[in-house]
């Protein structure tokens, strides 16, 4: 019987023959490490549960491997009380990963940064142009005046944009915490442009269209009134 008839032979009555490609491949799914390797790669977000704090961060396990959250990976802010993280379900990317010195790096950090920009581009989103809103004055530079608007948004003021007077510093007119009102005069590649100039010239135009009567004319009403009162 020739070699080719007996390799048949033995597929049919003991199924397929497994490859040595087959062999590793299946080595390569059983091995965790591969398996956290191919979430860094592919960046994939992983459910997991704080299981541990310790000195500088807290554990949480991948795959059956000890993974490490730096503290500085486990929210956007700085945190006061990592222990208020032990048990808290969140989601980690893989970010670093070493077999040979046992060394798994996970990190939420950069989820929570993307979750927030998409939340603000929504938000900037469903602003328009020409909207009044109130603020307060974050920070001034010598550009401008950074305002937090009531959405949680924050827009520039520019110099040109603060005043019709003309003023060398923002500080000459406003300091940090005053509360402002403010008009969206333009939105682009996310900043939001403001003006508190646009309002001042809308009151003018309001107030010049407020007529006063003259005292004569104020008089002459009055006369016209009493005279036609007969006592």
């Amino acid at each position: 019987m020739s070699e080719e008839m007996r390799t048949e032979e033995l597929q049919t009555n003991e199924g397929p023959v497994e490859t040595m490609a087959d062999y590793e491949e299946h080595f390569d799914d059983a091995n965790p490490w591969n398996r956290v390797l191919d979430y860094m790669e592919k960046k994939t977000i992983l459910p997991v549960k704080v299981e541990g704090i310790v000195n500088g961060g807290a554990i949480a396990m991948v795959e059956g491997l000890r993974g490490f959250i730096p503290a500085s990976k486990l929210s956007l802010s700085y945190i006061e009380d990592l222990e208020t993280y032990l048990l808290k379900d969140i989601e980690v990317r893989v970010i670093d990963v070493d077999q040979a010195n046992n060394r798994l790096v996970l990190s939420a950090r950069e989820i929570l940064k993307e979750k927030e920009q998409k939340a603000r581009a929504e938000q900037i989103a469903s602003i328009k142009t020409g909207t009044v809103m109130e603020g307060t004055v974050e920070t001034l530079q010598n550009y401008g005046a950074f305002v937090k608007l009531e959405n949680g948004l924050s827009g520039l003021v520019h110099i040109s944009q603060i005043s019709q007077k003309r003023i060398k510093t923002p500080g000459e007119v406003l300091k940090v915490g005053d509360t402002v009102k403010v008009k969206v005069i333009g939105i682009k590649d996310g900043k939001i442009s403001l003006s508190m100039k646009a309002l001042e010239e809308v009151q003018e135009e309001v107030e010049e269209k407020v007529e006063i009567p003259k005292s004569e004319n104020i008089g002459t009403s009055l006369g016209d009134l009493f005279k036609n009162i007969q006592l």
